[in-house]
């Protein structure tokens, strides 16, 4: 019964959630452009499945992947662990005995950015739009590897105790550089890559293991240091998606001249 209880409880708050953009979508469809709706029942089968889908994956993430990460992240980030495996044999810890915590930020960081549904909906659109040009599992690699290095970077100012602006600010400088020598294409869909990955699954995970991280390091504020692992997901996978591209973009023009001989002779 308290698994049903719950079931309904954000069943109705899911739908208080998709109505609003139901009549609006609807709304502009019957007012606006005056015009039916094609294959109304599939339409209407499509809005049941998000509102079910999405209630039983926000219930999924309440029960599991929620408690499990931050139950992860404060057993790692605790002194008592970390002694075990630590290089040095002072007493108190030093930046490189936190190794398992920045190998778990790494991975968390991938895992949840792959399994992230915004991405996976922006890579697919991306695939189709651009003709198959941009692949959908590439895109996705792409920024998973931003994010999860982001995070490890993002963990390691946690431990050391470096102010955030300036990890920020020569990250925003390094995207500027970036963007006047990135395929032009793909300077929009990197941009709103950095944003795509803030969401259901990646958030709570990751404020988790920054406010876990920052409560256990000595000197440091849950308040000031806890917080700002979401701005490297942010900023890092802008900086990973135009480093693919140009990547791609420089594998593709040295191929060309090796194709060119062939040809010739």
């Amino acid at each position: 019964m308290t698994i049903l209880s719950q079931f309904f409880s954000t069943l109705l708050d899911t739908l208080a959630d998709v109505v609003p953009i139901a009549t609006i979508i609807f709304g502009f469809q019957f007012a606006v452009l005056r015009k039916p709706i094609s294959n109304p029942i599939r339409v209407l089968l499509g809005f049941a499945y998000v509102v079910v889908g999405l209630t039983l994956f926000l219930m999924g993430l309440e029960k599991a992947l929620f408690p499990l990460g931050e139950t992860m992240a404060q057993q790692l980030t605790e002194p008592s662990f970390l002694r075990q495996f630590s290089f040095s044999e002072e007493s108190e810890l030093g930046w490189q005995d936190y190794y398992w915590v920045y190998l778990f930020a790494f991975f968390i960081g991938f895992s949840t950015t792959i399994a992230e549904p915004s991405l996976i909906a922006v890579a697919i659109k991306a695939n189709q739009v651009s003709g198959g040009s941009i692949s959908v599992n590439g895109l996705r690699v792409a920024v998973a590897i931003g994010v999860a290095v982001g995070i490890s970077l993002g963990s390691y100012r946690i431990v050391v105790g470096d102010p955030i602006h300036y990890y920020i600010i020569v990250g925003y400088v390094v995207v500027v550089i970036q963007t006047f020598y990135a395929p032009k294409l793909i300077v929009p869909l990197a941009y709103d890559s950095g944003g795509v990955t803030t969401s259901t699954v990646t958030v709570p995970l990751v404020a988790a293991l920054g406010l876990g991280l920052a409560s256990t390091v000595p000197g440091r504020n849950p308040m000031i240091d806890g917080f700002g692992l979401i701005a490297f997901a942010s900023l890092f996978p802008m900086i990973s998606v135009m480093a693919y591209a140009q990547l791609t973009q420089w594998i593709n023009q040295r191929s060309k001249p090796e194709e060119e001989n062939e040809n010739a002779l």
